[in-house]
């Protein structure tokens, strides 16, 4: 009699959970004004997944930009510690790179490619001109390689001002609160520059905002701060939303929501 022969299929591997690139674990961070020794955060913690745009939301004084400073290197914890990739955030370096809130501050005498190529010759990079090539042509900005930063628009100076930190190929990209002294209407244009690029190179993103209809737009996740000093209040997911989201009836339930825990008391 033949036995018949069970074949039973493999199960599918369990999904290996993505390992965090950036940790965050208990820090407190405290910095000395001509009278006082003021700490800034208290025991925060988070992690940070390539690819995410991860906003620090807070009121003023809660220790966003510190943080942000803390995680460049230029600030070390009192307590707790910071790590990229599981090595311990010691010093700058060119794994985590800053995008400062005036774009302007592109050398004007300089293209957007000789920009774009300033950093990489600085840190004696080899084959500026072909990495400066491939960014340019990642942030849409071949057509305008070889002009001049008084001519750009200023989302395009945005880009520049992204694409000169991105040709390092930094880990991070660091903004503290690039569009504060916006119009209303100037800013929602440079949001919207930064999703679409985002979109295109999906580079991973920390953003520091006291704007809570920023960082619902901006951010994929969102940490809430508490006033000083900064704890965390809460953290939360956005990835749902885009650009056309913002008059909807979930968008806005969100940012009540967040306006809430920052205002209840």
């Amino acid at each position: 009699m033949l036995s018949t022969l069970q074949v039973v299929s493999n199960p599918r591997p369990a999904q290996i959970p993505q390992e965090p690139l950036l940790q965050v674990s208990g820090v407190t961070l405290q910095y000395k004004t001509t009278e006082y020794l003021v700490t800034a955060t208290s025991q925060v913690s988070f992690d940070i997944h390539a690819g995410d745009r991860f906003v620090l939301l807070g009121p003023s004084g809660c220790g966003k930009s510190t943080l942000l400073k803390a995680i460049a290197g230029f600030i070390k914890p009192v307590e707790g510690r910071m790590t990229l990739k599981n090595r311990q955030i010691d010093a700058p370096g060119p794994d985590r790179m800053m995008v400062f809130q005036e774009f302007d501050q592109l050398l004007p005498w300089k293209t957007v490619r000789q920009n774009i190529e300033l950093p990489l010759k600085l840190n004696k990079r080899a084959d500026v001109a072909r990495s400066a090539e491939e960014i340019i042509e990642r942030v849409g900005l071949t057509k305008f390689s070889d002009a001049y930063p008084h001519t750009l628009s200023g989302g395009m100076k945005q880009r520049v001002a992204i694409a000169r930190a991105m040709a390092m190929k930094p880990d991070v990209l660091l903004m503290d609160e690039p569009y504060a002294a916006l119009d209303a209407l100037t800013r929602r244009k440079m949001q919207h520059e930064l999703l679409q690029l985002w979109d295109k190179t999906r580079f991973t993103l920390i953003f520091v905002t006291h704007s809570i209809e920023e960082a619902v737009l901006i951010g994929s996740r969102i940490l809430v701060l508490s006033p000083h000093p900064g704890r965390v209040r809460a953290e939360l997911n956005a990835h749902q939303f885009g650009p056309d989201s913002q008059n909807g009836a979930e968008f806005q339930a969100l940012c009540r929501k967040i306006n809430d825990m920052l205002f209840e008391h």
